[in-house]
């Protein structure tokens, strides 16, 4: 992920530039930072997610978004685009504009090879300070895993992991549980022509 070749842009001046462009960009330490496009499977597993918690929280007070929404972890923090977004209750924004949410209950994103780390790192460090975030999710699609992070008392997450496609992924802080089966409905994971060597293969 590269930043723009630029001076320091405020907050503001970002969401300036921002709702204007043509293509979307996180913001982070006074850089913008183009997002790239993801995959196939990468876009078929949001559909599926988004879907499905759509169709389980339909009769509840809670809205799911895809990552047309940008949600921002503090005024001077992180401001990007969860690849889904969930928040129960009135929804809060940034501004006037209802382009930027500062409330979610839970965030979800789908792992790339480009993403992981930072999905991981810097995106959770900053997720972990939006006060009314309960739940972090990470998805894979290289396997069928979902990762689920819960916000525990006195600060601490608990990491709860769910395999394989007879499971069902938890979402606590949403009162859900999806199939993996349907996250991952229709969708094929990459396979080399080679299976990988193992020691004993060498």
């Amino acid at each position: 992920m590269a930043a723009r070749p630029q001076h320091w842009l405020t907050p503001e001046e970002y969401l300036e530039i921002e709702r204007a462009a043509e293509f979307r960009h996180e913001y982070y330490n006074g850089q913008m930072y183009l997002i790239p496009g993801g995959s196939l499977q990468h876009a078929v597993i949001i559909a599926n997610l988004t879907a499905a918690l759509h169709q389980a929280l339909r009769s509840r007070p809670c809205l799911v978004a895809n990552a047309d929404l940008r949600t921002r972890t503090a005024a001077e923090g992180l401001y990007t685009y969860p690849d889904v977004s969930v928040v129960c209750g009135r929804p809060k924004f940034a501004d006037r504009r209802t382009d930027t949410l500062v409330n979610p209950s839970l965030i979800v994103e789908v792992l790339s090879p480009s993403t992981e780390r930072k999905d991981r790192g810097v995106k959770f460090a900053q997720y972990r300070t939006v006060e009314s975030l309960q739940e972090y999710a990470l998805v894979s699609q290289e396997e069928h895993r979902v990762e689920v992070f819960r916000r525990q008392e006195g600060g601490h997450w608990l990491l709860t992991e769910f395999v394989g496609l007879e499971a069902h992924a938890r979402f606590e802080s949403v009162d859900t549980s999806i199939p993996l089966a349907e996250i991952y409905l229709k969708v094929e994971f990459n396979k080399s022509e080679d299976p990988p060597l193992h020691p004993a293969d060498q």
